[in-house]
């Protein structure tokens, strides 16, 4: 019976892991806008995890430990390249519904800003603002995640917040509304 334990185990603890493999690829592509290198880091975190599964102390916290290790994965990316380069954004998936052409092109060109705009923000700050606002983790879950302080999440994630919201209006006060009827 416990070989059937362990082998029922270990395909659950497959699941969850392909489970969690949207999220981390969310949030890598959030970091670094290439999707190319966010795969990558993804697969690179999920390889880590089943190499290190016996090291999660509690499974309940899962979650934020694969983001623990997405991290470290990023910053040894961060330390392995030369400064930073712009990475071309893809085109965005097209998006079904009932909405019009004019609906689906302004949504798109919403998307496209707020993405610019994170991606202009200090690493630091992105990380917070992206593990917060985007995969909803409390700060402890993002302190823990990125081994800093509670309070420094909440002033990275204060000033991310700030300089997103800035950001975004200035691209909207210099960007000219049109409407095609």
């Amino acid at each position: 019976m416990p070989i059937l334990s362990l082998l029922f185990h270990s395909r659950q603890w497959r699941q969850s892991l392909e489970a969690a493999r949207p999220g981390l690829y969310r949030v890598a592509y959030a970091w670094c806008r290439d999707a190319a290198l966010a795969d990558d880091l993804t697969q690179e975190a999920t390889a880590k995890a089943l190499e290190r599964g016996d090291q999660l102390r509690d499974p309940t916290r899962m979650k934020s430990w694969l983001f623990a290790i997405l991290s470290r994965c990023w910053h040894d990316h961060l330390r392995s390249r030369h400064p930073q380069q712009d990475i071309d954004e893809l085109a965005e998936e097209h998006l079904a519904g009932d909405s019009s052409p004019a609906d689906d092109f302004e949504r798109r060109q919403t998307v496209a800003r707020v993405r610019t705009a994170v991606a202009r923000l200090p690493v630091g700050q992105r990380q917070v603002l992206t593990l917060v606002d985007l995969e909803e983790f409390s700060y402890a879950e993002v302190g823990e995640i990125l081994g800093i302080p509670i309070g420094t999440v909440m002033s990275r994630l204060c000033r991310g917040r700030r300089a997103l919201r800035d950001e975004l209006l200035r691209a909207e006060a210099t960007t000219p509304l049109r409407r095609i009827k």
